[in-house]
């Protein structure tokens, strides 16, 4: 079905230039922009909000995992739940099913009267074209004023925390909307998205009324998180009672632009691919794309012109065989791998502690865009996905040495598909049996890379 189903075309190309994406020359947007690399600092920045927040907190996200970082996460909703602050929150529907913890914080979530909380699109045994329909956003939005957009899921591994080997090094942005009274800022555009994701039939609450039972789980885990919370208040302090003053850190943009795909089942029309080739096409000496996974297959590549990039340097990071911990991810890329090396200048595979979540872009030394797209099938035509366009050669150089320091870490491919040699950067081991379920894997997908 997913294989042959043709996604439905609109006018958003012509109703969209690509032109859009540039602030106007001399003039400043009204969005200032930190990038977050540290998984410590983000978390900071998360809890900062939260507590902060005197309205309104918008939630949107893939996953929460089972830890210590999501409970400290719920802990604190409750907290700012509990004096006042509207609070929304929608999670992916079978990502997060029926797992335990995480139930009994809904029946939290849904006793709280200042608190509602979706699924988008549950899974429904019936009707299994909805299956791959999955919300794969990852934003919070505070008072229409701040917001963070990125890769991470909410977990210990995307936090810093737990084994090393398991961890995910992500990336996010936040931002902040210095004048309130101009409707161009992409918080205001954020916030519209979430109200059409919050409202739409793919959107529904879990239930309506805890019974009794039900309400006592809620009390209980209500009072756990209460605990945690003041534990970890005591013993690590500096992760609350900051404020939001974070000017002097900042940098300024000329524009931000947040764009999403459209929220439909099947294969949908590729918003969001549509601008990143759009913008590959436009590049003048340069492009860097980093993604946990590059799988790019003849569906994905028929809406780009790669004769375009004869005069650009394409720069490629992404997951080596070792460091990739996504079986199919893995098998995707290795069945594309030769093409992509044939294809780009350069092809950095990361050979560093844990391994590489983060979904970014650079075109020339102006425009960044982070958020949540894998460069793959299921990020183009499958998932929701939502990504900020920044322009700003400020913030953009910033980003790119934060770039550098992760091909630091990675081997180069070469023509010959091995790597040049390092003696700084040491090839990441692998098994036998990976290599050989991985190298059964990359075939098969040839009946099923659509779905990558």
């Amino acid at each position: 079905m997913f294989r042959f189903h043709r996604p439905i075309t609109s006018d958003y190309l012509d109703n969209n230039p690509v032109e859009r994406f540039w602030g106007e020359e001399g003039k400043l947007g009204p969005d200032r922009v930190i990038l977050i690399e540290d998984g410590d600092e983000a978390k900071l920045r998360r809890l900062n909000l939260i507590e902060n927040a005197q309205n309104t907190i918008d939630i949107s996200y893939y996953s929460f995992h089972d830890s210590l970082s999501t409970d400290i996460f719920t802990a604190a909703i409750m907290v700012a739940a509990d004096r006042g602050v509207k609070i929304r929150f929608i999670l992916d529907g079978i990502a997060n099913f029926r797992r335990e913890e995480l139930q009994e914080s809904i029946y939290t979530f849904t006793a709280h009267e200042n608190i509602e909380f979706k699924y988008y699109e549950p899974i429904n045994g019936i009707k299994p074209w909805t299956w791959n329909n999955r919300l794969h956003d990852k934003i919070i939005i505070v008072d229409q004023k701040w917001a963070i957009i990125g890769g991470r899921n909410i977990g210990d591994k995307y936090f810093d925390r737990g084994e090393q080997d398991r961890l995910s090094h992500d990336r996010d942005v936040f931002i902040m909307n210095t004048d309130l009274t101009n409707s161009e800022s992409a918080v205001y555009q954020m916030e519209e998205y979430y109200e059409y994701l919050w409202n739409h039939k793919f959107s529904s609450y879990p239930m309506e009324k805890l019974s009794t039972v039900q309400s006592k789980i809620a009390q209980d885990r209500k009072k756990f998180l209460q605990e945690l919370l003041n534990g970890i208040r005591k013993t690590r302090p500096e992760l609350f009672a900051e404020s939001l003053d974070w000017m002097d850190e900042s940098t300024q943009t000329n524009k931000v632009t947040f764009i999403h795909n459209p929220l439909t089942r099947f294969n949908k029309e590729p918003w969001v691919w549509y601008e990143i080739t759009r913008l590959m096409e436009a590049a003048q000496s340069s492009i860097i794309i980093q993604s946990p996974y590059v799988i790019p297959n003849k569906r994905m590549l028929g809406y780009i012109d790669l004769s375009k990039q004869q005069e650009v340097d394409v720069v490629i990071l992404t997951n080596s065989f070792g460091s990739n911990p996504n079986t199919f991810g893995l098998a995707g890329y290795m069945k594309f791998r030769k093409d992509i090396i044939d294809f780009a200048d350069y092809v950095y595979e990361y050979q560093g502690i844990g391994s590489l979540h983060a979904k970014s872009f650079i075109f020339d030394h102006r425009i960044s865009m982070i958020g949540t797209f894998n460069t793959d099938p299921r990020s183009a035509f499958l998932s929701t996905e939502s990504m900020v366009v920044i322009d700003s050669e400020e913030f953009t150089a910033a980003f790119r040495d934060r770039i550098e320091d992760l091909l630091e870490q990675s081997l180069l491919a070469q023509e010959d598909y091995t790597y040049v040699s390092n003696s700084d950067v040491e090839e990441l081991p692998s098994s036998l049996g990976k290599r050989v379920k991985i190298r059964i894997l990359s075939m098969l997908t040839y009946f099923f890379d659509y779905l990558l």
